[in-house]
């Protein structure tokens, strides 16, 4: 079942294309995430005009103007609760969230587990670089600490979170992992992502060419590991081992977790209904009964 209740569409990658031009570093590995976007939203056969793209700040988060789609560029952190007040006002569109790891986990790291728990009908693509880029390359949640970056320039003091730990942790219904220099494999995981009825997060490697010279194109292709084929993605716990290889040397790439159950807009359809339906369901008449 699809994120939205649209009609599937018979559309190529290069439809998806705004006319806005594409400004990143050369060799950024950006460029493949976003080609592996416009692949999964043309297999997944997502209508441009059904389609929701929400970002914060960074880098990546100026994926939505290159993509033909409604859009929201929102404060940093906040691409979170706006995606998610998107999607109940409108539980009939294809909601995407594009942003980086230091928006995610740093500054919007208090949105993501609820998220991830509530199940929300959405699909969060998290562009990881290990630094922050646009700002010019401070130390960020991902990054290593022996990074010498702009904020820490004798390494970090601090180890670097696991995102697939955490969003497994918290109840992510669809939880996988990519590496930009493999965008097939990342078009595939998006589109499973945009398949998926609930939350579903999809963490893709991507080098920095210009600010983090340690987690290099080379050094992400020794790292990453296709998951074994036997892997049973409904099994937390074998999800949970994999996940926790994840920046130790090495790195599942593949769907690492996937289940089913009740979503978001869902559960506030069975409340509203429960209530009488939408024609009694007046926020209005409901706060004037506890008026003074």
């Amino acid at each position: 079942m699809f994120c939205g209740t649209y009609n599937k569409v018979d559309m190529k990658p290069a439809d998806y294309k705004s006319e806005v031009p594409v400004v990143w570093c050369p060799g950024c590995g950006h460029y493949g995430i976003l080609n592996a976007i416009y692949r999964a939203l043309a297999g997944a056969g997502v209508d441009p005009s059904q389609l929701i793209c929400i970002s914060g700040i960074g880098c990546s988060s100026r994926t939505p103007y290159f993509l033909h789609s409604y859009k929201m560029h929102t404060l940093h952190g906040r691409a979170g609760p706006v995606a998610t007040g998107a999607q109940l006002a409108r539980s009939d569109l294809t909601v995407m969230v594009l942003g980086g790891d230091g928006d995610g986990f740093s500054i919007g790291g208090g949105h993501m587990p609820h998220m991830a728990r509530k199940n929300c009908n959405l699909t969060y693509v998290l562009f990881d670089n290990g630094i922050y880029g646009l700002t010019k390359g401070q130390y960020s949640p991902t990054s290593r600490p022996e990074m010498k970056a702009y904020t820490t320039p004798y390494g970090g003091p601090e180890l670097p979170m696991n995102p697939l730990l955490y969003m497994l942790t918290y109840g992510a219904t669809y939880v996988a992992q990519g590496f930009a220099g493999k965008p097939s494999v990342c078009a595939d995981l998006i589109k499973g992502g945009l398949e998926h009825q609930g939350f579903a997060y999809i963490n893709i490697y991507s080098q920095c060419p210009s600010f983090n010279s340690m987690d290099t194109v080379e050094s992400y292709r020794e790292m990453v590991e296709p998951i074994p084929k036997e892997h049973d993605v409904t099994d937390l716990g074998s999800a949970m081992a994999l996940a926790y290889d994840s920046g130790r040397g090495r790195a599942p790439m593949g769907l690492l977790y996937q289940v089913s159950r009740p979503t978001l807009d869902e559960r506030m359809e069975a409340i509203i209904q429960g209530v009488g339906g939408r024609a009694d369901y007046d926020i209005n008449r409901i706060i004037d009964q506890y008026r003074p």
